[in-house]
């Protein structure tokens, strides 16, 4: 009983910080997303990321990608989620374009308006999808006013990267960043984030099939009140216990998903709520048909599931629906 007040103490306190911070918002109600126009299996990245698959012809899987992208927009916009949307580069080829929150995230800066975060990526053609000036130009069009800019990239010289919220899942509620470091999270670079956004690190190691799990959001999904997570993929268990201690004391309920979950992308998920308030929380077919009834009934107390068939992007780019929006913090 002491030990649950302590716990609902420690809540409450992070919940007053969160307010005097003003960033009380995990979810956000636009997002931005960039056309597949040059899809294919990348090559720069495989090397990192055991989710990636070569089997489907490039002109098939990209008239594939395409079809999938334009659906998954349309499904989104019916759903009242603002979509801001680009082509990829005509200049050069980006196969992982689709892909963006990568290279950027948003931050709400208070009344001053929206931050920027730009990342260092690993590889050269993921760095070339960072179009700092056509981001910038397309929120001024859109209303959202830009406060800050904070540039990253730099690190790139030195072969360093965060890669965004892929190798960070946060909550921002209470400014928590969870990452599981690999060649593509930096624990320096991490700390430079958190420096300058105010965050805490929660740092370990998760792995699939022996490898470092490129991404930290394949592994989990934090929303407003609940976590997804593939616990059995953090080996150290003292890392283990640490990162669900965290979680607890951020007052998530925990959804356990196993290894097998996970490589169906059941980890890649993404709450957002609709310009009519509701709740929702996207996902691809995949991970719908992988995910357990309980585990549904658990994740519909927080909002209504909004699966889409993006089977293709998934098997080839080893991404899923987390990683093709890139949420875009306003108000």
């Amino acid at each position: 009983m002491v030990k649950r007040i302590r716990l609902l103490l420690f809540v409450l306190i992070l919940f007053i910080i969160g307010c005097a911070s003003g960033n009380l918002i995990q979810t956000a109600d636009t997002v931005f997303m960039v056309s597949p126009n040059d899809f294919a299996y990348n090559k720069q990245t495989a090397a990192s990321n055991v989710f990636q698959h070569n089997d489907t012809p490039v002109l098939e899987a990209g008239n594939q990608a395409m079809d999938q992208f334009n659906k998954m927009v349309k499904k989104l916009q019916s759903e009242n989620i603002r979509v801001i949307h680009v082509k990829s580069r005509s200049d050069i080829k980006t196969p992982d374009a689709v892909f963006p929150n990568n290279w950027f995230s948003t931050h709400r800066n208070g009344e001053r308006g929206t931050a920027i975060v730009i990342y260092p990526m690993a590889t050269p053609n993921r760095r070339d999808e960072v179009r700092v000036d056509l981001l910038k130009n397309k929120l001024k069009e859109n209303g959202i006013k830009i406060s800050r800019v904070i540039d990253l990239s730099h690190y790139n010289k030195q072969n360093k990267a965060l890669e965004g919220t892929g190798a960070m899942v946060l909550d921002r509620i209470h400014k928590t960043a969870f990452v599981s470091l690999s060649p593509r999270a930096n624990k320096e670079i991490l700390d430079d984030f958190c420096k300058q956004l105010g965050y805490r690190p929660v740092i370990f190691h998760s792995y699939d099939k022996g490898e470092l799990i490129y991404h930290t959001n394949v592994m989990m999904s934090v929303g407003t009140d609940y976590a997804v997570i593939c616990s059995e993929s953090i080996k150290d268990k003292s890392e283990r216990k640490m990162v669900l201690n965290e979680l607890k004391k951020l007052g998530k309920r925990i959804i356990e998903i196993s290894p097998e979950q996970m490589e169906q992308m059941c980890g890649n998920i993404l709450e957002l709520h609709a310009t009519n308030g509701e709740n929702m929380i996207i996902m691809s077919t995949t991970a719908y048909k992988n995910f357990s009834r309980a585990q549904k009934k658990e994740l519909e107390k927080s909002g209504t599931i909004i699966p889409f068939d993006i089977h293709t992007i998934e098997n080839i780019g080893g991404g899923s629906t987390r990683c093709m929006v890139a949420e875009i913090f306003h108000k």
